[in-house]
């Protein structure tokens, strides 16, 4: 799986998953522009931009600053061969019927609207450059409704819905849409969340970076519209 003259746009990417993701594709020659809200925090993460790597603060959940992102990759690498929709966020607790309308727009404006704010701006360079892959991360929490997530499941089977429908309408023209279900990412948070739950048992993100990048390349060519389940040994 050699990326070497391709460009890639990872959103989230100062995240535990986003980070992970970035390493396999530059370990993989790829040409990174690494997107979160924060350059601060991209800089941190990473340190400083190289002639292979470029940092894009922006809120992807606005379609301006989608375009901007999509804009800087096309300025500075001339392409955009590869998006990872790894931006996210998780909240739990509360009943459907208590749900707080601020808790809803958080989820589905971090999980859902990033996703189709970023793809809506890359699609048009893909077309025109004659394909591309967007794979995006879902949830397998967003396979069935569960008590006290129902607002988070809702926003993540939205993703995979979108997948779908992305992939229904881009297949003939060149463009791979995918997305994996992760079960719990083995993060210092979640270890921190659950001391009883052996790690061993969460999403390794390396592991999941990994089927990240295979989506993403050419053997996965024939893949169309799947949500890959990835769950770990639990």
């Amino acid at each position: 799986m050699d990326f070497d003259e391709q460009t890639v746009i990872v959103t989230g990417a100062s995240g535990h998953l986003g980070r992970a993701v970035a390493a396999a594709f530059a370990a993989r020659g790829a040409r990174l522009v690494l997107a979160a809200r924060s350059k601060a925090t991209l800089d941190a993460a990473f340190g400083g931009e190289s002639a292979e790597r470029i940092h894009v603060a922006a809120d992807l959940s606005r379609s301006a600053d989608a375009q901007s992102l999509a804009g800087a990759a096309h300025d500075r690498f001339g392409r955009i061969d590869v998006l990872v929709n790894a931006a996210g966020g998780f909240r739990a607790g509360e009943p459907v019927h208590e749900t707080s309308d601020e808790t809803f727009r958080f989820l589905f404006d971090i999980n859902a609207r990033t996703m189709l704010c970023a793809s809506r701006a890359v699609v048009p360079a893909m077309l025109a450059q004659g394909g591309g892959r967007i794979v995006s991360v879902a949830a397998s929490a967003a396979l069935k409704g569960t008590a006290g997530i129902g607002a988070y499941s809702a926003s993540k089977a939205v993703v995979v819905r979108l997948t779908e429908a992305m992939s229904a309408e881009l297949r003939e023209r060149g463009v791979n849409v995918n997305c994996v279900l992760p079960t719990t990412l083995d993060t210092p948070e979640n270890r921190e969340a659950m001391p009883d739950v052996d790690p061993s048992r969460f999403v390794a993100l390396d592991d999941l970076a990994c089927i990240i990048v295979f989506l993403a390349s050419p053997a996965a060519r024939p893949i169309h519209g799947a949500a890959i389940p990835v769950t770990g040994l639990r």
